[in-house]
């Protein structure tokens, strides 16, 4: 299936959205390869920019600034999802709980945010794809084919963000991660530009008791009864 510009009556994008430690990562990039489709984590540009600010010495509230550092990083996924800034791979690097703050703090900012909105549109021209954020089915695509939004209780998000960064050799308490979720959660559905909330049309699943396969399946089922029409 092809992708349609933003603006048809149906594009072939899954959006997929939900607050931080939902499992938006694992489970789009899972339903991407089952369908074929180009999978898009957008929250990880958000996290790059902030990076490339932090190591720039630029405060991730000055707009101007960040606005140049996010025109200058040529920010682009390979086909396994890798995310680069210029010739750098900095897939690895953003996956802090640092860079998850900075994320947030940038992503606040309105002409970074229209920045990297019209990047991830223009990516999702030539071929269906599955994206996954905060603002996907509300503001990137609003006409998204599929639509879901993805949640869990604040300290099942905090359990898994946990695991993934002590897997990542970082040394964090479950309480920091907890007061980290909650604050991010707080910034993303209060800010003034694209906050976080679930669109009128997304499919709700709540994955607070669910395995990772069980919500790959039913996110997967759910695209699948739409394309498959």
């Amino acid at each position: 299936m092809t992708g349609a510009a933003h603006g048809s009556p149906r594009v072939a994008v899954v959006a997929i959205d939900g607050p931080s430690g939902s499992g938006k990562s694992s489970v789009a990039r899972a339903v991407a390869g089952r369908l074929g489709f180009l999978y898009l984590d957008t929250g990880a540009m958000y996290r790059a920019v902030g990076l490339l600010a932090h190591e720039a010495g630029v405060s991730a509230d000055d707009e101007e600034a960040v606005l140049a550092l996010a025109l200058q990083a040529r920010l682009r996924f390979d086909e396994a999802g890798r995310l680069f800034a210029g010739p750098r791979d900095v897939s690895a690097d953003i996956r802090t709980l640092a860079a998850g703050e900075l994320a947030s703090r940038v992503s606040a900012l309105p002409r970074v945010r229209r920045l990297l909105v019209d990047w991830q549109r223009e990516l999702a021209r030539e071929r269906g794809v599955v994206m996954e954020g905060r603002d996907i089915g509300t503001n990137v695509f609003p006409d998204a084919a599929v639509k879901v939004y993805l949640t869990a209780s604040p300290e099942v998000r905090a359990g898994r963000r946990l695991r993934e960064l002590r897997a990542a050799g970082a040394a964090v308490s479950f309480d920091d991660v907890l007061a980290s979720v909650i604050e991010r959660d707080r910034r993303d559905t209060a800010r003034e530009v694209a906050p976080l909330r679930r669109a009128g049309d997304a499919v709700l699943v709540d994955t607070t008791a669910m395995t990772l396969e069980e919500v790959i399946d039913a996110v997967e089922a759910v695209a699948r009864r739409v394309f498959e029409q």
